[in-house]
């Protein structure tokens, strides 16, 4: 069971890459084209916070399970801050008045947390698409 979590552990990270990417090139694009805020860039903005907050879930899990080395110390805070900074304009957004509401927070939160993401690959000593498993 042990090895299947880090199975899919490890292959989730392509599913969240691949959100995070949807969300900043959707984000792009509507600020580029100034089209009005819509129900696409909220559905990609928590499509990516959700899969990435899956990822952090599955890594305690493993943590829990007793897989601990001190590389992870920098990883687990690294990808703690990224789902945070993935769900706060999300969060914010939602909170707005419809005449309120921008693609610049989804555009800056999600190159901040797909930063903070690399980072803590990173941390374990590994390249952020290498298929290497704990």
């Amino acid at each position: 069971m042990l090895t299947g979590l880090l199975h899919a552990h490890s292959g989730l990270r392509y599913l969240v890459l691949a959100a995070g990417v949807v969300a900043l090139v959707w984000a792009l694009a509507g600020l580029i084209t100034k089209r009005p805020y819509g129900r696409g860039m909220r559905i990609a903005a928590v499509s990516f916070a959700g899969l990435l907050h899956l990822q952090v879930l599955l890594g305690f899990v493993l943590l829990v399970s007793g897989r601990f080395f001190t590389a992870l110390i920098g990883h687990i805070f690294l990808m703690l801050m990224a789902a945070v900074v993935a769900q706060i304009p999300a969060s914010v957004m939602r909170r707005r008045p419809p005449e309120e509401r921008t693609y610049a927070p989804h555009l800056v939160g999600t190159l901040v947390a797909l930063g903070l993401i690399w980072s803590g690959v990173a941390a374990l000593g590994r390249g952020l698409m290498e298929a290497t498993v704990f």
